[in-house]
């Protein structure tokens, strides 16, 4: 691959963009999370963002959702500016943040995609109840709604997140490592919910460290570490090349595989510093 191929590609305008950032720096205090991101997502696109921690995946996410400001550019989601569609909105947040320990039943946490719609007075109807059933029900929970989310394995808190992202019946789902550390057989699931979802015009934006996962269920990838190394098909996620920019060098190659070493060094504000290896074949 020559350096060019590596050069971030600008889609040209579309009546049909489901996210638009135009020269998008952001960060936290004086710590720079993101530089000059441009870049235009198609609606009905699954996307996968990868890179190291610390890269900014998670800021992304966010300015997307309008829950961060950036400090320079304009950031347009769902032809509106970033924080003026959010109930048109899907965001989950990564497993890790959430309080387990909350006293709540499956069926309570899917119900809670359906709260924007009910604004500060109504209360949940037979559609919203409806609703709830057909989400839980794509995930594979509806024989565990009434099982206290504490309960769950891994997996299964996944499945119930999503249930709640599907409940809202949002155009844009943002997911913050939606199938990282669960097995392979929920993996395929939540990804065919996903996929189904774009079949439907829905856009799913959603983060992973999961190079495989990206590899075979994404049909567009973004490699980001603070700047767009690079944004096209599914197949960059085993090119050497953009691995080696996108992790910083951190990459080894063991005959056939590209393994990937993400560091204590690299790390942000929303998890701590971690060691993790992500193996992909190349070539």
């Amino acid at each position: 691959m020559t350096h060019a191929a590596l050069e971030p590609r600008t889609p040209a305008a579309s009546a049909t963009v489901a996210v638009r950032l135009r020269d998008v720096s952001a960060g936290y205090g004086e710590r720079i999370a993101l530089e000059e991101i441009t870049l235009d997502l198609p609606t009905g696109s699954l996307v996968a963002i990868f890179g190291p921690n610390g890269g900014g995946k998670s800021t992304l996410l966010k300015l997307i959702a309008g829950l961060v400001a950036p400090t320079t550019g304009t950031v347009e989601t769902l032809g509106l500016p970033a924080g003026k569609a959010a109930r048109r909105i899907a965001y989950v947040t990564q497993a890790e943040l959430v309080d387990w320990s909350f006293p709540v039943s499956v069926w309570d946490v899917a119900m809670m995609g359906r709260y924007p719609r009910l604004g500060p007075w109504r209360r949940p109807d037979s559609t919203d109840r409806e609703a709830v059933r057909d989400a839980l029900d794509q995930v594979g929970m509806l024989d565990r709604a009434q099982s206290q989310i504490g309960e769950l394995s891994g997996g299964q808190r996944r499945r119930a997140f999503l249930a709640r992202a599907i409940a809202a019946d949002p155009e844009l789902y943002l997911l913050d490592e939606p199938v990282t550390g669960v097995d392979v057989t929920t993996q395929e699931d939540l990804m065919t919910v996903l996929h189904a979802e774009t079949e439907r015009g829905r856009t799913v934006i959603a983060t992973t460290h999961d190079l495989a996962a990206a590899a075979a269920h994404f049909d567009t990838v973004i490699a980001l570490n603070r700047r767009l190394v690079a944004m096209g098909s599914a197949s960059l996620v085993l090119d050497p090349e953009v691995l080696s920019k996108t992790y910083g060098g951190h990459l080894l190659v063991l005959q056939d595989r590209a393994v990937i070493i993400d560091d204590a060094h690299h790390h942000d504000r929303e998890s701590g510093p971690d060691r993790h290896f992500h193996e992909g074949r190349h070539g």
